[in-house]
């Protein structure tokens, strides 16, 4: 009784603990870094929404308490993307709008493939929400749709600190159809077995699921000429994979962090070691973001292949008729 007590009531502390000392190291790093503009007033319109919405919080204020999730995450992309624009001149938002959209938009449907799972496999549950469907749709789709700009957001800004360089004289290396073939066979085991096997077996299963749709679909964005990390690898570039993974868990602990304390949220009920929690996620579950967050890159980069072959099809196809037609 005691040992529980203590474990639920102090499990939030590590979590802040950690948190504090990333905002510490990230804060250090961006102040001795050489910046090619001022910080933009947008960012400081981002840092207002999240100390605001933490003070409504605060106050318990209905409306902040219910979105407070998405409205922290809004005032999150506003700061990061300014924090990047200052540091290389250029950033997604400022200079990259419609891709920034485009990131956007296609999170919620990126996302609504995890929840589809989850139908299955139940690993969390959503608790607080408000009863109107109306507001619990706008509560989810505001939501969501932050998730794949967050991520892109900062790894951005991680390799704007020039935290991971890739080197000029790395050695690169060919990977071969073979371990392309077996990366997108492991792949799709990853994403089948935990919806083949009974709920009971493949709830213990979701963990493969945040990585592969990354070794699924990468060999395909390489195939199709896209941007893929197997060609980065190639190359004997690493920075790209490396920023993403440690903007999984930079947005990992943010994420339960913010959620903890909203009443609008999640929380999980996947059976392993439930007992040691950091917030609410128990602790091998922040295992999950970094892989995630590199999931996430390569889902987007498919879409866009995908579009980029489309395209290229359809221009074939026009220059066929066209020289029929001249024929």
């Amino acid at each position: 009784m005691e040992l529980q007590f203590l474990t639920s009531s102090t499990h939030p502390a590590l979590g802040i603990l950690i948190l504090a000392a990333v905002i510490v190291f990230f804060t250090r790093r961006y102040f001795r870094s050489a910046r090619r503009r001022p910080f933009p007033a947008l960012g400081w319109s981002g840092l207002a929404i999240i100390l605001v919405s933490e003070t409504l919080l605060a106050l318990r204020v209905y409306w902040a308490t219910i979105y407070f999730t998405p409205l922290a995450w809004t005032g999150y992309l506003l700061l990061v993307d300014s924090l990047v624009a200052s540091l290389q001149g250029t950033s997604l938002l400022r200079c990259s709008p419609r891709q920034f959209l485009a990131l956007a938009a296609w999170s919620a449907p990126l996302w609504l493939i995890f929840e589809a799972y989850n139908l299955r496999l139940r690993n969390w549950t959503y608790v607080g929400l408000p009863t109107n469907p109306i507001l619990q749709d706008l509560g989810y789709v505001w939501s969501f749709a932050t998730i794949w700009p967050a991520i892109f957001e900062t790894a951005d800004f991680i390799r704007a600190l020039g935290l991971f360089r890739d080197s000029s004289d790395a050695p690169r290396q060919e990977v071969s159809r073979r371990t392309q073939w077996i990366l997108a066979l492991c792949g799709l085991l990853c994403v089948s077995m935990p919806v083949l096997l009974p709920p009971r077996l493949g709830s213990y299963l979701f963990g493969p699921v945040w990585a592969g749709f990354a070794l699924l679909l990468d060999p395909i964005n390489y195939h199709g000429k896209g941007a893929s990390l197997l060609r980065e690898w190639e190359e004997g570039r690493t920075g790209v994979l490396s920023s993403f993974l440690l903007a999984g868990l930079v947005c990992g602990f943010f994420w339960e962090f913010w959620n903890y304390w909203a009443s609008a949220r999640w929380i999980y009920t996947f059976p392993i070691l439930q007992q040691w929690k950091i917030f609410e996620m128990p602790a091998p579950g922040f295992l999950g973001f970094p892989p995630f967050a590199v999931e996430c890159f390569v889902m987007y980069e498919f879409l866009r292949t995908l579009k980029a072959l489309f395209s290229r099809d359809a221009s074939g196809r026009e220059l066929v008729a066209a020289s029929r037609e001249e024929a």
